[in-house]
């Protein structure tokens, strides 16, 4: 498929690719709309007034990347659509289609090429991302998680990608349940701060579980919401920078049940994570850099500002 072949390129030519950062916390922090109690954003791209304000942050991010003539990939509102969260809800079943239309007009409307803003389905895990023992089977995950997937699909995305797993044998079904779609895909797991995935599996257990267990393997994986000290490269086998492709980091170095009872924003110094980020580019060759919870605009622009040529 041409989106395969062209996200494949994306990755072998260019050395730093931006990606957004922190779209769920600053609408939660914001004070200006209500996120649903289970499907969190997706909903308010049904609401004009609430779509503007997520308008508004991704199209900051856009902005940035084109200033800097970077790719940057973006990725649908979706994390927590998933098909029994949308059943058990009162909004549309086709919200993951209608947030990829959403995704694909923002885009279309500052006139920006599909080769520099490449759009993502994402999906999460179905339960707690914080809770690995929550998570289902290869099996299950296969079967649970393709109604998603085929929606996403259908939408017209430039990748699928499943954020903030923190179970392996999940991750392997949701990658059993996207090789069959023929669209790249992306897997991206939550890492405690020594460098393992939350069920105590190794990166490099991960990846080699996933690389053997399907036909057609994710384009790359990465890690997201931990802070990027938490993956402790120096620490990490070699090999598995063949795979890792990039990192979504969170601005704080708190653990995760540390910053799920924060009332207030959390976030170290953006010096410190920035350095910390351009260092996973510079010496282990990651590519794809963008922020989770915590991050903002000022994080994506350290970056930018400080890459190498």
């Amino acid at each position: 498929m041409a989106s395969a072949q062209n996200m494949k390129q994306l990755l072998e030519n260019k050395p730093f690719i931006l990606m957004e950062a922190a779209i769920v916390e600053q609408l939660r922090r914001s004070g200006e709309v209500r996120l649903h109690d289970t499907l969190v954003n997706a909903p308010l791209i049904y609401d004009p007034a609430a779509r503007e304000i997520m308008s508004a942050i991704y199209l900051e991010y856009m902005r940035l990347a084109q200033s800097k003539r970077l790719p940057i990939l973006v990725c649908t509102p979706t994390w927590r659509a998933n098909r029994d969260r949308v059943y058990e809800s009162d909004v549309s079943n086709t919200v993951n289609l209608d947030a990829v239309s959403f995704m694909r007009e923002l885009r279309d409307s500052q006139g920006y090429c599909d080769a520099s803003v490449k759009i993502g389905g994402m999906i999460g895990c179905k339960n707690d991302c914080y809770q690995p023992d929550e998570g289902l089977s290869a099996l299950e995950a296969q079967h649970f998680h393709t109604w998603q997937i085929q929606q996403l699909t259908s939408g017209g995305v430039n990748f699928l990608i499943a954020e903030t797993l923190p179970n392996v044998q999940e991750a392997l079904g949701i990658a059993k349940a996207m090789e069959v779609t023929g669209v790249p895909y992306i897997i991206s797991f939550v890492i405690s701060r020594d460098g393992r995935v939350l069920d105590g599996s190794s990166l490099e257990a991960a990846i080699d579980l996933i690389d053997s267990g399907t036909s057609r393997p994710p384009l790359g994986y990465m890690v997201n919401c931990a802070h990027p000290s938490f993956l402790c490269p120096e620490h990490q086998p070699g090999d598995i920078f063949n795979r890792l492709v990039g990192y979504q980091a969170n601005a704080s170095s708190l653990d995760h049940c540390d910053l799920e009872k924060a009332d207030e924003l959390q976030a170290d110094d953006v010096i410190e994570w920035g350095q910390l980020m351009l260092t996973l580019n510079n010496l282990y060759g990651l590519k794809i850099f963008g922020g989770c919870c915590g991050t903002s605009v000022e994080h994506l622009q350290y970056l930018i500002e400080n890459m190498k040529s």
